[in-house]
């Protein structure tokens, strides 16, 4: 286990790909105009650990799932902002097919 946490990276990431400054993105989770890009900047340094309510909001306005935010794999990151966008059909479909691989893997 890293002993840094995954949080600023992939917040940095997911506000990239959104195309939205540290301001704007700290205004839009509400945040006080004055302080929301300092703020920000903390968060995406690791001077700073935003709590689990911050996290939702934010992930909410990046349209990634929190848990987005804890993944220390970039293969992993992106399959699952993939996954979050299945349908709940989809979704099963997948965990079916993943258990078949996992599956003739162990043969």
């Amino acid at each position: 286990m890293p002993d840094f946490s995954p949080i600023p990276k992939r917040l940095l990431q997911a506000r990239t790909l959104a195309n939205i400054s540290q301001r704007e993105l700290g205004i839009k989770i509400g945040m006080e105009p004055s302080s929301a890009s300092s703020r920000m900047n903390h968060y995406e340094k690791g001077r700073h650990t935003p709590d689990y309510q911050t996290l939702k909001r934010l992930a909410d306005e990046l349209n990634v799932p929190v848990t987005f935010f804890f993944c220390e794999s970039d293969k992993v990151a992106d399959l699952l902002c993939l996954i979050d966008k299945l349908s709940e059909a989809d979704t099963e479909l997948l965990t079916q097919h993943a258990k078949e691989l996992l599956g003739k893997s162990k043969s």
